[in-house]
């Protein structure tokens, strides 16, 4: 130990960490506008729930709706797509899972999970193709739900992949229906 060394501060190291403190809350300054510019704008903000209006949709017949800039499909499915949504078996395919918002995470992908609770003619699903981000066609493809041409997926009445590429079955989104013919996505 020599005898320049102290235990007491000096007015340099009060210096130096008052700088480097002046630096630190500077460079918070600085980038804070690049931080905040990645926040959603309102008009993203705004559609985080949107309202639908099914009243016109017979059974059979779809529409797609616009939410937080993806399609949403909804659909009032027929007596015989439920019949075989619910005929297939879980181990039939490829995706066991129901990707279904309102489920826990590791529920199973029946039927019933992919349809709306106590109105299960109902589909409500995102209109993507979990391969690639493709829009799929409607009532089409070996399963008379979903196919995806672009690269060839697949997808039954319930929009859950049963072959081509795809690895997941579409996602369905948070929804509620808030009237009988109102359904809350988001």
């Amino acid at each position: 130990m020599s005898v320049n060394d102290t235990a007491e501060p000096t007015r340099r190291d009060f210096l130096y960490i008052a700088t480097g403190a002046v630096a630190a809350v500077g460079a918070g300054f600085a980038v804070w506008p690049f931080i905040d510019q990645m926040n959603p704008d309102a008009g993203t903000l705004a559609l985080s729930s949107i309202d639908v209006d099914v009243t016109q949709v017979a059974e059979g017949q779809s529409i797609t709706a616009k939410w937080r800039g993806k399609p949403v499909f909804i659909r009032q499915r027929t007596a015989k797509e439920m019949e075989e949504g619910k005929s297939v078996a879980l181990a039939d395919l490829k995706d066991p899972l129901a990707r279904n918002a309102n489920l826990a995470s590791d529920a199973d992908a029946s039927d019933a999970n992919r349809a709306a609770p106590g109105k299960e003619a109902w589909l409500v699903m995102v209109g993507v193709c979990t391969h690639l981000g493709c829009i799929p066609l409607g009532q089409s493809g070996d399963y008379d739900g979903w196919f995806c041409p672009c690269h060839g997926s697949h997808y039954d009445t319930a929009g859950r992949i049963r072959q081509g590429p795809a690895p997941e079955n579409m996602a369905i989104p948070p929804f509620e229906f808030t009237s009988d013919t109102t359904v809350r996505i988001g």
